[in-house]
């Protein structure tokens, strides 16, 4: 098993930027398919953007394309999104999501992920 932990959230003016991280315990990342949900006040959990295990492909929401970058560093273990021109509609609990099985690719679908953090709050103020 794995425990995703995330970290780096916090609170931003409209227009700045944030960079989560998310490392894991009880297993290697490095050989894994990861991906970034997040879930807005009232709203379900949504798809933000998804890595495949050796960083050759990246998929990305329609909200948050071109703003946000996912990245991993299999060597420290860690996965990230970088988040630049944040809006307030970016508010929400980040959540970063590890598979049980090794996908050749990247994985999209919630139901495709087996095991999530406890979540990191990223509030945009206006």
């Amino acid at each position: 098993q794995v425990q995703p932990v995330e970290s780096g959230g916090g609170l931003v003016q409209a227009g700045g930027s944030l960079r989560l991280s998310c490392a894991a315990s009880g297993r290697t990342l490095s050989t894994y398919a990861m991906a970034w949900f997040r879930q807005a006040p009232g709203k379900e959990r949504e798809f933000v953007a998804a890595i495949s295990w050796n960083s050759g492909t990246t998929y990305y929401a329609d909200s948050v394309k071109g703003r946000f970058t996912i990245s991993r560093d299999n060597v420290r273990n860690k996965v990230y999104l970088q988040m630049n021109s944040l809006k307030p509609e970016d508010t929400a609990v980040y959540y970063c999501a590890a598979p049980n099985q090794r996908y050749r690719d990247l994985r999209y679908k919630q139901n495709e992920y087996d095991y999530w953090g406890q979540g990191t709050q990223v509030t945009v103020s206006s």
